[in-house]
């Protein structure tokens, strides 16, 4: 049987110490590496498992040094299984669910901070929001504990009751999405439609 090839590694994202975790797309299971001392995704999304644990393999460390492939298919059977990031509900997404609006502080909005390299999560706002961010009462070094809040009041009041809180949602998933990398930004397309 043909083995599938794997993925080139994100730049900068190589020699982690990291273990490996997954996440469900309407039913369809992705794996990833993730440096939990750095709160960082280190691989792209990875569907067949045997490609994630060469993946991990090849670009990838444990504590105790480089380890094989099989070493690594291990913990991606375990990473099927249970997460060390968010409880299994919280690891399972729908298209539609991501359509819909994200739930303040979940777990896919930290993903999608974890799958955005350090330098990119400081990403400045298009200069539209400046003025919004002002009429909340926010500094721009604190965007995302404002999205939060504004994601809070968007979903306890609908949109409409808040119109600045949801503008502001939406310059923050628009500039988040455009820096993530090829397969976490495919991932996350249905936020695109927001």
């Amino acid at each position: 049987m043909e083995q599938k090839s794997i993925p080139a590694p994100l730049a900068g994202r190589v020699g982690h110490i990291a273990g490996i975790e997954s996440i469900t797309l309407d039913g369809r299971r992705l794996y990833f590496g993730y440096d939990y001392s750095d709160d960082l995704v280190v691989s792209p999304l990875i569907e067949d498992p045997g490609a994630m644990a060469r993946f991990a393999a090849e670009h990838l460390r444990q504590r105790t040094g480089a380890h094989d492939a099989a070493y690594w298919a291990e913990l991606v059977g375990l990473a099927a299984e249970s997460s060390n990031l968010a409880p299994p509900e919280a690891c399972a997404f729908t298209t539609e669910g991501m359509a819909a609006l994200p739930a303040p502080g979940g777990h896919l909005l930290y993903l999608l901070d974890s799958a955005l390299g350090h330098e990119d999560r400081g990403f400045a706002l298009p200069p539209e929001a400046a003025p919004l961010l002002a009429r909340l009462g926010r500094d721009p070094g604190d965007v995302a504990e404002c999205v939060d809040e504004c994601l809070r009041l968007v979903r306890a009041e609908g949109r409409a009751a808040h119109p600045e809180a949801w503008l502001l949602v939406q310059h923050y998933l628009a500039a988040a999405l455009d820096r993530l990398p090829p397969t976490w930004a495919a991932f996350f397309a249905p936020l695109h439609h927001l």
